[in-house]
């Protein structure tokens, strides 16, 4: 499904059927230049009744297809081509709106679309330089013949260079703007499962003292001499127990997910636990060397989802591309933070280095290529900067710069 709004096109038509009007009324009566009246107007009012068609079918959808965009803008360039034929052909100043449809079409549909309505507007423009109803302008107007060559060319010069131009265009628009909806549906999700994490961990947290007071009392029933001598009772308190021990074990568990770095009481955390997370959750035999610089202790950060995505994804990249051990360097400045993620791997291939970052470009052809583009935005968007190359051994490196202001350091 293409983004034309229906009601667009039926903006754009309305405003083109009330200039056709004017234009042929202006001319017919005011500069008394005559033309074919009633022919003229029964193709304009034919424009009317599309568009009052397209009115009923906006009223069910307010989108439509790409095919039934695509008919719609085929109808306007045959309709626009009926009408020069009876005004003059291509010498009518206003042949030049038989590019608005291609402009359209390459800016929102498929390029096959694009390149089929192109050529039917080429054919029109050629036919129309033959065939047409001449205007009687009242004195003898011979047009050059070199003229008419050259207008017809230039037409079908500009036809083509502006559905490749437009189509270029808008097809990189739309690969970024889709790309970034992947990005936020992707840091979207990563947030509610962060906030999954929390909940597990403030319930961890919340219950166990509840819990440690059930499992006092049970301790101190078992305790009893006189419920001790009820078998049926002491049963009762020894199941009691069980299942307390087995609620303590699910919290247990609750406890060690690693996403609980999300909870109010741990918001500051360590590079280094969020790297060796996201590497363990990925790697399966792959070494991973962390290397800290820094005149102190580590300091902590502020966790952020837009950072743990963001690491996830390079470390990915990282441990599916090397062969043996990922490399991750830590740098503490005074002002800065400087993260370096190499690999042993085989490093970036010249053909796609230059354009590493953008959507859809991928080191094979079994991932979308969106992993770096979606993580370089994120950290564009929190301030840093991420830049890509290869070392003087040919490995992979990413680099990663934050300011100590973005991230509380």
């Amino acid at each position: 499904m293409n983004t034309i709004l229906l009601g667009n096109l039926i903006k754009i038509r309305w405003i083109a059927i009330s200039g056709q009007f004017i234009a042929v009324f202006f001319v017919y009566y005011l500069i008394q230049i005559k033309i074919p009246l009633y022919e003229t107007l029964i193709i304009i009012l034919l424009s009317v009744f599309v568009n009052f068609y397209s009115y009923y079918e906006e009223r069910k959808n307010k989108t439509i297809s790409n095919i039934k965009a695509f008919s719609f803008l085929v109808f306007d360039t045959l309709q626009l081509g009926f009408l020069l034929f009876l005004t003059g052909g291509i010498i009518n100043p206003f042949s030049i709106l038989i590019l608005a449809p291609v402009i359209t079409s390459a800016s929102y549909l498929p390029a096959l679309m694009t390149v089929i309505l192109s050529l039917t507007s080429i054919i029109i423009i050629i036919l129309l330089n033959f065939y047409y109803l001449p205007l009687d302008l009242g004195t003898e107007f011979i047009l050059p013949e070199i003229y008419s060559f050259g207008l017809v060319t230039s037409l079908i010069i500009t036809v083509i260079f502006i559905a490749i131009y437009a189509y270029l265009f808008a097809s990189s628009s739309r690969k970024i703007s889709n790309a970034l909806s992947v990005s936020k549906l992707q840091i979207l999700n990563q947030k509610k499962i962060t906030e999954v994490g929390s909940l597990s961990a403030a319930a961890a947290h919340e219950l166990g003292t509840p819990l440690n007071t059930i499992f006092l009392i049970i301790n101190d029933l078992l305790k009893e001499k006189k419920l001790i001598a009820d078998k049926d009772i002491s049963k009762d308190i020894a199941l009691l127990k069980s299942q307390a021990e087995r609620c303590k074990e699910i919290l247990q568990k609750f406890s060690k997910n690693p996403l609980k770095l999300k909870d109010k009481f741990l918001e500051k955390v360590k590079l280094t636990d969020l790297i060796k997370i996201n590497f363990d959750k990925f790697n399966k035999s792959k070494k991973l060397n962390l290397i800290i610089e820094s005149n102190k202790d580590e300091p902590e950060i502020i966790f952020k989802d837009e950072i743990m995505y963001s690491l996830g994804n390079i470390i990915q990249n990282a441990v599916f591309y090397s062969y043996s051990t990922v490399t991750v360097n830590l740098c503490y400045y005074k002002k800065n933070l400087k993260i370096v993620v190499s690999d042993d791997g085989p490093g970036f291939s010249k053909d796609i280095i230059d354009r590493l970052g953008e959507p859809y470009i991928s080191k094979n052809n079994q991932g979308m290529g969106l992993g770096i583009f979606i993580s370089k935005n994120l950290i564009e968007n929190m301030g840093g900067n991420l830049k890509l190359y290869n070392s003087k051994v040919n490995n992979a490196v990413v680099e990663i710069k934050f300011d100590n202001s973005i991230l509380n350091i």
